[in-house]
């Protein structure tokens, strides 16, 4: 059996949110000096273990405020948990919300290169890709207007044209195709199943089912930061959408 490309163990990340919020500036300080600010720990993630094997296609379902989006950002590596370990082999390609490491103020364009370069592709790489992504993306003439100027549905379209121009070992997905137009969902779908096919490693957070019955292998169910269910994609929506856990709140391991 191969390696996993993901590895989790008994991950936990803690949130600090402030009890009291000073109106100004000037308040907070006072609260700062004085030592009057105080703070209530939020576990957005609780000893969560969780294995993903090359190639294999996951799903993550889970209410608001799950921890779900939590979650992802640790196997990105954007987010260090506050315990546990984590293992992710190989290139990952996160689109975790719309407009990440995109500069407003900057054109589509400018932005394609500066999110490339992130995603740790050299400038040849992208300029190689430029048209391409482009292309894919659909903005024509408003990829040389500045960002600030696009609909969340531009910004989604841009976002995942750069992060599928190249395919990852990992791919990220964060609800991107909810802000999609038609056109735009068949061009991702389609995209996505190349890459499941190539043996990409794809993980996709959704609230559509069809989402994750077309794409997924494996579906997991989060909730309160614990990992409730974990199986076919049809056994763990049914058992998401009925409330019930299968008991593996307690062992974690899915």
């Amino acid at each position: 059996m191969a390696s996993p490309i993901i590895e989790l163990t008994d991950v936990s990340v803690r949130y600090r949110l402030a009890k009291h919020r000073p109106p100004s500036l000037k308040e907070y300080a006072i609260h700062w000096i004085t030592g009057a600010l105080t703070y209530e720990p939020l576990w957005a993630l609780s000893g969560v273990s969780l294995s993903v094997a090359p190639g294999e296609n996951l799903g993550i379902v889970g209410r608001n405020g799950a921890g779900k989006s939590t979650l992802l950002k640790v196997i990105s590596r954007v987010l260090k948990p506050t315990r546990g370990r984590v293992e992710v082999h190989g290139q990952v390609a996160p689109i975790l919300a719309l407009g990440t490491g995109f500069d407003y103020e900057l054109t589509g364009r400018e932005n394609v290169l500066l999110n490339a370069l992130l995603l740790g592709h050299s400038r040849h790489e992208v300029h190689e890709k430029m048209d391409e992504i482009v292309d894919f993306s659909g903005l024509g003439e408003f990829v040389h207007s500045p960002v600030r100027n696009y609909s969340s549905g531009m910004i989604a379209r841009l976002g995942f044209s750069i992060a599928t121009a190249w395919q990852p070992d990992v791919l990220i997905l964060d609800e991107v195709l909810a802000v999609g137009d038609a056109y735009f969902v068949r061009q991702c779908n389609a995209r996505l199943e190349q890459f499941r096919k190539a043996g990409a490693t794809i993980i996709m957070v959704s609230h559509e089912a069809e989402e994750l019955l077309r794409h997924c292998t494996r579906c997991v169910w989060i909730d309160g930061g614990k990992l409730c269910a974990g199986g076919l994609p049809a056994e763990v929506l049914a058992q998401y959408a009925q409330g019930a856990s299968d008991g593996n709140v307690e062992k974690n391991r899915v």
